[in-house]
């Protein structure tokens, strides 16, 4: 069913693996990419933007494998207006069994002037022309004004209307530095209503960043103004302060049909399975009191809430754990439970894994519960992140001693790395523990990156708990964001910093091209 046939229903656009990667620090490999899109494709998600060809071999080659798995949503990737990009993105979404291109142009006087140096007549040209050529690979053709909240209306309008008339299905009014607020976004999608004669033959779209914290706000104005479509991302990943969530998108639409009578197809029991992929693959911690998937979202710790839960849950609680994937049972498993039990549990989580690496985490499992009392779901998300997920790795930590304390001064490390599948050692010093390990890994892997922040926190509660490390790092503009967790906090920080590194070294491969937004 389609936008089109149901007047009240809103496709979602998932751009977690094109806009959501140009969060600085996140960044994903194919294989990871390839688990995103099987999670988005099963709960059901439209559109999946899978990357921008364009920008690197990398993304190239990650859209197409997507276009090759994905069945059931459509598979769409991002070009300017430009022949070089649309040509790039149609080889790119071909195996596509439904694909789509999304171009798109700057429009706002300040974009054109400064980023675009071009008159305003020559990118009501470029639409034209840009919208035609796309439409000449694919019958399913997205347009984007960038910066349309600060465009003049007279030239939007006429930028719409252009990108209709050239073939685009879709047109997309987004809020690309949010600046807008609701009653003003939805008076502008309105007045494209009421003033784009040929609007009827497309579907409006909607794309809002988080600037100003109206991002899901704006987004669910525009719904009920007349859009169609949310582009949104997973946690609300995405540039600078990310992007309208779709997680509470999807879940306003879902409580409040008294006021926005819309659905979606979303599977919304996959939520929490979705959200706690993108941040074990991201390093994007989803801070507790995150709406919906935060770990506090259905928490009650002050006496009069848990009072009333205990009366009547739905004194506190606007929705159901379940109705998001969340399981009421913390504790379930422990050092004498079997591998069928760890396996269902693992895809309760969210994880679908293979035999070997089932294997593998069930190991890692065991040897987890004989240094814990109890082994918590966060236990198990936190274990199965740092080692399963993390494929075709160039540096892979071996073994690591340290010595230190007020008798051993300076402290000392003893690293043992694989490097592209060479051993190496070293014995380091440093001015802490944390120091001389990562003195360690320096010399192994000799890099410029400067160390940006270094972060620890205990997944669970308790003196046996996990230690969880953030390491984030950056070189020449470039930032990526590592962890690594382990009973011994060490040992995390290596595991951290070594992610860390990985996740470098596949972003060196990625450079965007100039004018990347949307």
């Amino acid at each position: 069913m389609s936008a089109r046939s149901d007047k009240n229903r809103v496709l979602i656009f998932d751009t977690t693996m094109r806009d959501g990667e140009q969060s600085p620090g996140a960044s994903m490999n194919l294989d990871e990419k390839l688990r995103i899109a099987e999670v988005l494709e099963g709960m059901g998600v439209d559109i999946i933007e899978a990357g921008f060809p364009i920008a690197s071999d990398g993304d190239f080659e990650a859209v197409n494998e997507v276009a090759k798995l994905v069945r059931n949503s459509t598979v769409c990737g991002l070009a300017r207006a430009t022949n070089i990009d649309i040509d790039r993105c149609a080889e790119a979404v071909k195996p596509a069994k439904k694909s789509r291109i999304h171009t798109f142009i700057a429009t706002s006087p300040l974009h054109m002037k400064f980023k675009l140096q071009m008159e305003p007549d020559e990118v009501l040209a470029q639409v034209s022309k840009s919208v035609t050529r796309a439409r000449s690979y694919v019958d399913d053709v997205e347009w984007s004004a960038e910066d349309a909240t600060r465009t003049e209306h007279d030239f939007l309008c006429r930028c719409v209307e252009a990108a209709i008339d050239a073939g685009a299905g879709t047109v997309n009014i987004p809020d690309t530095v949010g600046y807008t607020v609701p009653e003003e976004y939805a008076t502008l999608i309105g007045m494209l209503r009421d003033r784009v004669p040929n609007i009827d033959k497309a579907v409006i779209s909607v794309h809002c960043h988080n600037d100003l914290g109206l991002g899901v706000a704006n987004s669910l104005a525009a719904v009920k103004a007349g859009a169609r479509q949310v582009e949104c991302t997973v946690n609300g990943l995405g540039e600078r302060a990310g992007n309208a969530a779709m997680e509470e998108v999807v879940m306003a639409l879902k409580t409040r049909p008294d006021v926005m009578p819309f659905t979606t197809g979303i599977k919304t029991e996959d939520i929490l399975k979705a959200s706690r992929l993108v941040s074990g693959v991201t390093g994007f911690a989803v801070q507790p009191n995150k709406a919906i998937v935060g770990a506090n979202a259905f928490a009650h710790e002050a006496g009069i809430h848990q009072d009333g839960m205990l009366k009547h849950a739905g004194t506190y609680e606007i929705m159901t754990p379940e109705s998001v994937g969340l399981k009421t049972s913390k504790m379930v498993l422990g050092k004498h439970s079997g591998r069928h039990a760890f396996v269902e549990r693992l895809k309760d989580l969210g994880y679908d894994i293979g035999d070997n690496a089932v294997q593998d985490a069930f190991k890692r499992f065991k040897d987890l519960a004989d240094l814990k009392k109890d082994v918590f779901d966060e236990d198990i998300i936190a274990l199965v992140d740092d080692e399963v997920v993390r494929t075709n790795d160039r540096i892979r930590m071996l073994s690591l001693e340290v010595l230190c304390g007020t008798k051993h001064q300076p402290p000392e490390a003893g690293l043992e790395l694989e490097v592209d599948g060479e051993v190496k050692s070293c014995q380091g010093t440093g001015d802490g523990p944390v120091d001389a390990a990562f003195n360690c890994i320096k010399d192994l892997f000799p890099h410029t990156a400067q160390l940006q922040l270094y972060q620890v926190h205990a997944v669970t509660k308790g003196t046996d708990a996990q230690a969880e490390v953030t390491v984030r790092l950056e070189e020449d503009g470039r930032s990526v964001n590592g962890r690594g967790a382990d009973t011994d906090t060490m040992v995390a920080s290596v595991k951290a910093y070594v992610n860390a590194l990985n996740k470098l070294l596949v972003k060196r491969d990625k450079t965007a091209p100039k004018a990347l937004s949307a």
